[in-house]
């Protein structure tokens, strides 16, 4: 089997939180800014400098923290920028160090100082502290952001090179300078060169970039400030071509060049299809489908642990699509949300397709929950499952927002089954559902040769929605990324003013839908049950009878062991 290169970290070992500065922190902010400005002889505030500045203005203190310890630090003041100007020193804007300055009545937001733990720099969380800034920014109604940034890279070319060319010259990605080019990708610009804002930066001769971001929101006003709940929530699904890898390390490429780009466009969450992982069959000795599925289920945990690091490195949600797991020598098909703070879940495939059962030996899983993220409660159904509408009434009963479904099929007929009725899910439970597949075709992998998928994002079916709901649909059969906006304020009018109200509207009095599942059943058969729970049962009232025996084989297709008139292929 092919050995994945370890990582120097493991999502496993982090769980990153954004929060405001507390008094109690200075100590670890004073040990991670003398870890950083190595090169300053008052590397640290002190404790009076960050007192002051924590009482001044303490919605404008942020971190992130990891389990708990202060891992990256963003500072910032209120300013009226015009009794400043463009010419000021650092000194002198925020006053000594003593942050009289401050002004809640200013119009500016001024970054004070941004450091980042050096163990931690591989995790990108100087952009989350940014984004935050910026959020900051919008809350508060100020016009945008003034920040004095050293140019530590300018040293070796001062002899040569004036600040302004210099500059230039980073801009244009002939130079990498660590800070300045940070900024650049940010979102901010240069304003001004300042010369003698921090006398004694040798590295910058003194110099530094007076950099602005514009808050093109100034005229709206927000109520909250950081760390809210979003209403609009930016989703990505990537339509993924089957190709043959060689090795592990080509499939976590292919994963990370969509991770990178999916998150370059600011969005939430990316969601993989059902099986995306199917070309690791090839690597497989056996000739037999069951032992090399099996043989795929081995890398399943080290891809999982990659993809739960891309989703801290990129600060994206990953939803990644289906693998294979075995669990007391039982396979399962298992969905994982990776959330970019570190946590994780996993959703089982609770109905195999006969396919599944017949050449593989899968079974399903048997519990069922929605999932809290950064933006709301999303739920997670693979592909055939989706084609059971009590499965999205019991999530729509946890308050689902978003359904998500990766699926996998082989021939046009299969995928309408799972769109018609991934659209009927959004319909009749008033959510957003989106669902990808994959393309393209595995000609050394039995019973996985071909793939059609067209990619889409539905809504309900109502005027505040697109004619169609459909709010993005891919290409069918195009290896494409699928990038989609959803205003989650929406559903809230549809729940309450809609012109139908699907939710509101049942007859409880005639029906009622109830999870029901024994422990003793759950402990017996599926390895994801809750240990302190007696019935696993979601809010709403459904019979669900105990899991039946596998479905009974398949009649015999072409190749001898192939049934195409399902969901194709062995999955579904």
């Amino acid at each position: 089997m092919t050995e994945i290169t370890p990582s120097s970290f493991s999502a496993a070992d982090h769980k990153l939180r954004l929060r405001q500065l507390r008094q109690a922190d200075y100590n670890a902010i004073r040990d991670i800014m003398e870890r950083v400005y190595t090169d300053f002889d008052d590397s640290a505030w002190t404790r009076k400098e960050y007192r002051a500045l924590l009482q001044n203005f303490p919605e404008g203190q942020i971190c992130i923290e990891d389990k708990g310890q202060v891992v990256a630090v963003a500072l910032a003041l209120i300013v009226k920028y015009d009794d400043y100007g463009d010419r000021h020193t650092y000194a002198q804007i925020t006053a000594d160090g003593t942050f009289k300055t401050h002004n809640p009545d200013g119009d500016t937001l001024y970054g004070v100082d941004v450091f980042v733990d050096p163990d931690y720099r591989n995790l990108r969380l100087g952009r989350r502290l940014y984004d935050a800034r910026k959020e900051l920014c919008e809350s508060l109604n100020l016009r945008g952001i003034i920040a004095g940034g050293r140019i530590p890279g300018y040293g070796p070319h001062a002899e040569r090179l004036k600040p302004a060319q210099y500059v230039e010259q980073v801009r244009n990605k002939e130079f990498f300078d660590p800070i300045l080019t940070f900024q650049l990708s940010n979102g901010f610009h240069v304003r001004k060169i300042i010369k003698d804002y921090l006398p004694y930066d040798d590295d910058s001769r003194g110099y530094a970039t007076l950099l602005e971001w514009i808050n093109v929101y100034y005229d709206e006003q927000y109520e909250k400030l950081i760390g809210n709940v979003k209403s609009n929530v930016r989703i990505g699904v990537v339509q993924w071509q089957m190709r043959a890898v060689q090795t592990v390390e080509e499939m976590i490429q292919q994963i990370e060049f969509y991770v990178d780009t999916v998150s370059s466009y600011k969005a939430d969450l990316v969601m993989f299809p059902e099986f995306f992982n199917a070309p690791l069959m090839a690597l497989s000795k056996s000739p037999h489908a069951p032992e090399s599925i099996r043989e795929m289920a081995a890398y399943t945990e080290p891809l999982r642990q990659k993809m739960a690091e891309l989703a801290l490195s990129y600060n994206i949600n990953i939803i990644a699509g289906s693998m294979p797991e075995v669990v007391d020598g039982k396979l399962y098909n298992v969905a994982y949300l990776l959330r970019r703070d570190g946590t994780s879940d996993r959703q089982f495939k609770l109905h195999v397709t006969p396919d599944e059962a017949y050449y593989w030996g899968m079974r399903g899983g048997q519990k069922l929950q929605a999932f809290d993220t950064d933006f709301g409660r999303i739920g997670i159904l693979i592909c055939y499952d989706v084609e059971f509408p009590e499965l999205g009434r019991l999530l729509s009963e946890q308050q689902m927002k978003i359904l998500f479904v990766p699926f996998w099929t082989d021939t046009k007929n299969a995928y309408q089954r799972v769109r018609c009725c991934a659209q009927a899910r959004a319909i009749e439970n008033e959510c957003y559902v989106a669902i990808t597949g994959s393309v393209g075709n595995l000609p050394r992998v039995e019973n996985m040769d071909i793939q059609y998928s067209q990619s889409a994002v539905f809504s309900p079916s109502d005027f505040a929605f697109p004619h169609d709901a459909t709010i993005a649909e891919a290409t069918p059969n195009t290896e494409m990324v699928l990038i989609a906006d959803l205003d989650l304020d929406l559903l809230k009018d549809l729940h309450t003013a809609g012109s139908v109200r699907n939710l509101r509207d049942r007859r409880k009095d005639l029906y009622s839908l109830r999870w029901s599942v024994a422990k003793a059943i759950l402990e017996e058969t599926d390895p994801t049950t809750l240990d302190d729970q007696e019935v696993v049962q979601a809010p709403a009232d459904v019979a669900v009878s105990a899991p039946a025996e596998a479905p009974a084989a398949p009649a015999p297709g072409k190749r001898g062991a192939r049934v195409t008139s399902h969901h194709g292929v062995a999955a579904g």
